[in-house]
């Protein structure tokens, strides 16, 4: 026996309907989130069962695949196929043209779309609980990178308007030797005071090098003539700025902390070595890819797979006489972040990744389009590791690119 459940989610309650294989909808309910509503479910699919409980097969259509909810789903034996919204959106079209929509018609939807299309869905994968802790602190780690990029762009600007011999005197925005003097001096008569001995003591602070002559040029700097703004609007700005500045102190000191904790939970995984092994990939990037590719062996049937689901791997649009292949903008984020930065890296690590991305120069493809095809290509390799359980080997890695240009 098949039953199929349709999971409208939200914060605090979920609308589910039932469907049997031949479409007919025996129940419909609204639960509550946490452990009373899943209770609840666990009931209604139960009494639909009946004396088959043990042999039926639950398939539950739901547009997440994170959260207690969803792994308590896949701790009961369900099936949970992870539907994407878009997909839901598009399969609605089909069983409606008036617009209409509601939460339990969207259950409905889901409902549906996993009874006629399950196999054409991908179910939640069954990461490990290692894979699990590394996805967490690594997806946070890099969202705090971000956050600091957003605040440092914020600063520039705000700099910009009212003082922007900073901007010249200082390289890195986001530095702790350039905050801590900003901090010191927010404004362009604050700054024009700092000394060499203030200013060489905060790139000390930053173990820069060359710490006389930057002092001489930084001071120079924010002693130069620049346009300039109303003191009262000076002061404004510079309040400003100071905020940023914290944001930013306390953006760098919780990097630094969760960098880690990510170097922590990494080091503890099993496919740590292998991925390590490959040319680009250090600790937090190597860290980023196991998180957002997962550990679960059966995920990805074949090389192929975890190329499609990377992003790196061309799709096809073809009509009548017209073929053309474009990249894929429908993607990870995180994961082809990961695997571009990795496949720049490896141009100057990996004589065969080299020779790889001169090739596709050579057929007239730009910097980005020649990175990708490297980045797609090194996925392949990295599904070859991970499925034989061996690490790297530049030989082995590039044989076949090898004799095919000797043919």
């Amino acid at each position: 026996m098949r039953l199929f459940v349709g999971d409208d989610w939200a914060e605090d309650h979920h609308d589910v309907e039932v469907m049997d294989g031949s479409g007919r909808r025996p129940a419909r309910a609204r639960l509550p989130e946490g452990v009373a509503g899943m209770s609840r479910l666990h009931a209604i699919v139960g009494e639909l069962a009946g004396d088959e409980a043990d042999e039926a097969e639950v398939l539950v259509g739901i547009e997440t695949d994170r959260g207690p909810w969803v792994a308590a789903l896949v701790a009961a034996g369900y099936t949970v196929p992870a539907v994407n919204p878009l997909q839901a959106s598009r399969f609605r079209d089909r069983l409606g043209v008036s617009g209409a929509k509601s939460d339990a018609g969207d259950a409905h939807v889901l409902a549906d779309m996993v009874r006629t299309h399950a196999h054409e869905l991908r179910a939640v994968a069954g990461d490990s609980a290692e894979a699990e802790a590394v996805k967490v602190v690594a997806r946070t780690h890099k969202t705090l990178i971000w956050e600091r990029t957003r605040h440092t762009q914020r600063l520039r600007h705000a700099l910009r308007d009212y003082f922007p011999a900073a901007l010249v005197a200082f390289e890195d925005l986001d530095a702790a030797d350039s905050l801590e003097l900003l901090a010191k001096a927010s404004t362009p008569a604050q700054a024009a005071r700092l000394t060499i001995g203030q200013i060489s003591t905060a790139l000390k602070h930053a173990r820069r090098k060359n710490v006389a002559d930057k002092a001489v040029a930084i001071q120079a700097a924010l002693r130069a003539e620049h346009l300039g703004r109303p003191g009262v609007v000076t002061d404004a700005h510079a309040a400003s700025v100071q905020a940023l500045i914290a944001v930013l102190n306390v953006l760098n000191a919780q990097v630094k902390t969760l960098q880690g904790q990510v170097e922590a939970h990494f080091g503890k995984h099993p496919a740590a070595k292998i991925i390590l092994s490959r040319p680009g990939l250090g600790t937090v990037l190597g860290a980023r890819v196991l998180a957002e590719f997962g550990d679960d062996p059966g995920r990805y049937a074949s090389a192929k797979d975890r190329k499609n689901y990377a992003g790196t791997s061309p799709i096809t649009r073809a009509s009548g006489k017209k073929k053309v292949a474009l990249a894929r903008f429908i993607h990870n984020n995180r994961l082809i972040d990961a695997l571009l930065t990795q496949a720049f890296s490896a141009l100057r690590l990996s004589p065969g990744a080299r020779a790889c991305y001169d090739r596709q120069h050579a057929r007239g493809l730009g910097h980005n389009a020649a990175l990708r095809q490297l980045a797609n290509r090194l996925v392949g390799i990295l599904h070859g590791c991970l499925k034989t359980g061996t690490l790297y080997d530049e030989a082995t890695a590039w044989s076949h690119h090898a004799e095919s240009v000797a043919a």
